[in-house]
């Protein structure tokens, strides 16, 4: 009887087909979209984690861990309320709080007080970032007295214009 009890388990384990070791995918997704990135030098920002799963028909889990290695390469880094962004080798980057750079636009156009601010929409397109994270940084602004809220469909308006810190 443990004879034939043995070979029925040996036939069971012949049919239950082997995955393949998820260890080292995430490095293998990341070796791929390193590929993608120097094929094409025109390439800004990183496929979304949606794609990289829907591709390779792996994880949520998996992509965040193909991300990482690319940021601790110095290939990629992330973007608040964007894409995972790639960073070009030798291009100057504004790493400063979006509320920041946002300050700048001020100074940038010449914008006085009582001045119509850009939306949240053209800011998003602007600096490459989400709706919501431009809002969050538009809320500070006001908070800090430099924007008046317009309220819900009316224009946002520059309280005070901002001293420009010098940029090292």
């Amino acid at each position: 009887m443990k004879g034939l009890e043995r070979t029925v388990a040996s036939r069971e384990a012949e049919r239950v087909p082997q995955q393949a070791s998820p260890r080292g995918t995430f490095l293998k997704i990341a070796r791929a979209v390193q590929g993608q990135v120097e094929a094409d030098p025109t390439m800004t920002e990183l496929p979304s984690a949606a794609e990289l799963m829907r591709d390779y028909k792996i994880s949520r889990g998996v992509a965040l861990r193909a991300f990482e290695v690319l940021q601790k390469e110095g290939l990629a880094e992330p973007v608040p309320g964007g894409r995972w962004r790639v960073v070009q080798a030798g291009a100057p980057e504004d790493r400063r709080p979006l509320d920041q750079r946002i300050a700048d636009v001020i100074t940038d156009e010449g914008l006085e007080v009582g001045a119509a601010f850009p939306s949240a929409s053209v800011l998003a397109d602007r600096f490459g970032v989400s709706r919501p994270t431009v809002s969050k940084a538009l809320d500070r602004l006001e908070a800090a007295g430099v924007l008046a809220n317009g309220g819900q469909g009316k224009v946002r308006t520059v309280r005070a214009v901002p001293i420009r810190e010098e940029r090292s």
